[in-house]
């Protein structure tokens, strides 16, 4: 065998690059993340992007995602990867004649998506970067935080921010809100505030919930994970609101919690006021790790979607 066919091979393992994307969106007007046929999705919206941008180069990279959010719910942080052939890259980034270079090609590569989803899209690609070795947006992810906006009686209503915030008309109790949502942090099963999927786990580590009145007087609730399963957000919310009614009392979601199954105690909250803000990752030398680590545990579980 020729001495140099080794040396081929390497260098194309090596030639595939990994992006890793920021990603915003109003969620209002999408069916949730995941592709769908004949729907409206972000992750469709995207990808035919992609497709477009790469339509020369014969491929059509897809995206990984770190959280898959469900209809309506919005993102001002959401992580994706792709994997393109760093030869197709440097197509799609060459600048034409009498432009500007862009500083990386992966700078290229957003502002370009940007030209094609169009400047006034409700999905906006935030930053784009050569992601460090190891790195996959869903598995490396150590965790994800959420908040959710809700405008009670007491708040002041401002129109300009009505496609993610919930108008609630009485007045809400935050400090009875807060001491039940302190409650629930920790290692649990959060069957009692999770729609069930054959297969999934739901339990979860909550790493922090608690609510707090912003500008205007808007209670708004920040909630961390290492992941929440299907519906988990909007059920903890509606809980702490209920409590904030009076419906329930400041235990009774603990108690809930306990007890394991689902109840309708509470209404699971509309999705128009959740943003997943951020998701976080560990240093660079622990990526793989994590990613390893995490593919294993979902190996004995199906994953839900997120929110």
């Amino acid at each position: 065998m020729p001495e140099h066919e080794p040396v081929a091979v390497t260098d194309a393992a090596a030639s595939v690059v990994r992006i890793r994307l920021g990603i915003a969106y109003d969620g209002t007007d999408f069916k949730g993340w995941s592709r769908q046929p004949r729907l409206r999705t972000v992750q469709g919206v995207l990808e035919d992007a992609l497709a477009t941008l790469f339509r020369r180069t014969g491929t059509a990279p897809r995206l990984m995602v770190a959280g898959r959010t469900d209809a309506g719910v919005h993102a001002l942080g959401q992580v994706a990867h792709l994997d393109v052939d760093e030869t197709a890259l440097a197509s799609v980034a060459r600048p034409r004649r009498g432009q500007d270079a862009d500083p990386t090609p992966e700078a290229a590569l957003a502002r370009r998506l940007t030209g094609i989803l169009g400047g006034d899209a409700d999905v906006v690609i935030t930053h784009a970067e050569r992601a460090p070795a190891g790195f996959d947006a869903r598995f490396s992810a150590i965790w994800r935080r959420y908040e959710y906006r809700v405008a009670d009686a007491s708040a002041v209503r401002d129109p300009l921010e009505r496609r993610r915030t919930v108008v609630h008309a009485w007045h809400l109790d935050a400090d009875a809100m807060d001491a039940a949502a302190a409650s629930l942090t920790g290692l649990h099963d959060f069957a009692a505030f999770c729609r069930p999927r054959e297969g999934a786990t739901t339990i979860r580590t909550l790493q922090a919930y608690r609510w707090e009145r912003a500008g205007g007087g808007v209670l708004v609730a920040s909630l961390q994970a290492d992941a929440f399963c299907h519906s988990m957000v909007r059920a903890l919310v509606g809980a702490c609101v209920a409590v904030g009614e009076g419906r329930l009392e400041a235990g009774d979601p603990e108690a809930l919690l306990h007890a394991g199954e689902r109840t309708s105690a509470f209404k699971v909250m509309p999705a128009k006021g959740l943003v997943l803000t951020e998701v976080g990752y560990p240093d660079d030398h622990e990526l793989e790790a994590r990613a390893a680590q995490t593919r294993a545990r979902r190996e004995l579980h199906v994953e839900g979607i997120v929110g």
